[in-house]
């Protein structure tokens, strides 16, 4: 919140967003800069959860995550060098009353339909980009990967979680034993308190692995924010083709009127149909194709200078992606690898006590 000198407050330092609004913003942002991978929103549903973890949606554990989730959504932005500068999204960060209105007024929604076409255009596209092609392949082992490092997390878990509590029956064995065995008392007591520690521990092991849970699974939804830049790509090159396709026909056509040889034409089969148009007729249609082939070419101009910057500015973010995921994914992995080896300790800690007390019987 920044301050006048008479006190007054410019900008509002608290307001209420809905979820909703969050996908708003994000859709906005997918339409209005088609080239930029536009970080993803955190899972509405939890997914590669182990059996102690609960899947509702409205689990307070879960709804904590994903507000962090929403967070980070928001830091994503915010350090990103082109999305940090909509103004948009400023607003969503300051504007108390009818955000919605102003997104509206945008018109993105409109756009957003024509969009829609994109998910078919693949098929009809002849001269597919081969970078792109190898960026949609890159996006699927992505997702490949990290799914299957999350269900092998999820199952090690559960096993993990077994063994510990598995300690905790030992911890209760031992407390037991103790009453019975007088001269052993004091060295099953301690034991089994060694055991019960360690069995504890567990819960705020595996809620710091869920931490990194999440950040791998923020990056299997990046892999549909790439495929979503190869899928505007792609209509783009549809476009192009299409609008060049049309230009051909028309300078077969203009050729065709000039020379005479349109027999086997539409224009040729108008004219058997319904007789020979006067020259000026053909003139008129001469000029008013040349006028369409000018207007064609140009527009294949822009479509062109359009494609090539589009593929200029979507590889810049698209490098800028990759160097932000390598450096995320390494941080978090090393993070979890020195937890594991941290947890390791512990656990060789607790029965090197356990075997002392033994030792002591």
């Amino acid at each position: 919140s920044v301050e006048h000198s008479d006190g007054q407050s410019v900008l509002t330092d608290s307001l209420w967003r809905r979820c909703s609004a969050f996908e708003w913003l994000r859709n906005y942002l997918l339409v209005y800069y088609p080239h930029i991978v536009v970080p993803p929103l955190p899972e509405k549903r939890a997914e590669f959860v182990w059996h102690k973890l609960s899947a509702d949606n409205m689990d307070p554990d879960f709804v904590e995550g994903r507000r962090i989730g929403l967070e980070n959504f928001l830091l994503r932005l915010a350090s990103h060098p082109i999305l940090c500068r909509d103004k948009i999204f400023y607003l969503f960060l300051t504007q108390e009353g009818n955000w919605k209105e102003t997104v509206n007024e945008t018109g993105f929604q409109l756009k957003a339909d024509s969009r829609l076409k994109a998910l078919n255009a693949t098929f009809r596209v002849k001269n597919p980009d081969k970078r792109f092609i190898e960026l949609k392949h890159y996006s699927d082992e992505l997702q490949s990967v990290i799914s299957h490092l999350l269900r092998v997390r999820a199952r090690v878990a559960d096993r993990l979680y077994g063994v510990y509590k598995v300690h905790g029956n030992y911890g209760r064995v031992f407390s037991e034993w103790s009453a019975i065995e007088k001269e052993m008392g004091d060295g099953l007591q301690s034991a089994g308190h060694h055991m019960d520690v360690y069995a504890s521990s567990i819960d705020d092991i595996l809620e710091d692995e869920e931490h990194y849970a999440d950040q791998l699974k923020e990056y299997l939804f990046y892999a549909e924010a790439l495929r979503a830049v190869c899928r505007k790509h792609e209509l783009m090159q549809y476009d192009l083709e299409m609008a060049a396709q049309d230009l051909a026909s028309k300078k077969q056509q203009c050729e065709e009127l000039a020379t005479g040889g349109e027999l086997f034409s539409i224009w040729g089969v108008t004219t058997q149909l319904f007789g020979q148009e006067t020259p000026e007729q053909r003139e008129a249609r001469i000029k008013m194709l040349e006028e369409q082939i000018k207007e064609g070419e140009q527009q294949l101009k822009s479509k062109n200078l359009e494609g090539r910057e589009f593929v200029k500015n979507a590889w810049a973010d698209i490098e800028r992606f990759k160097e932000q995921k390598n450096h995320d994914l390494k941080e978090a992995l090393i993070s979890y690898a020195v937890m594991q080896i941290s947890m390791c300790k512990k656990g060789i800690q607790v029965w090197t006590n356990a075997k002392e007390c033994f030792s002591k019987m």
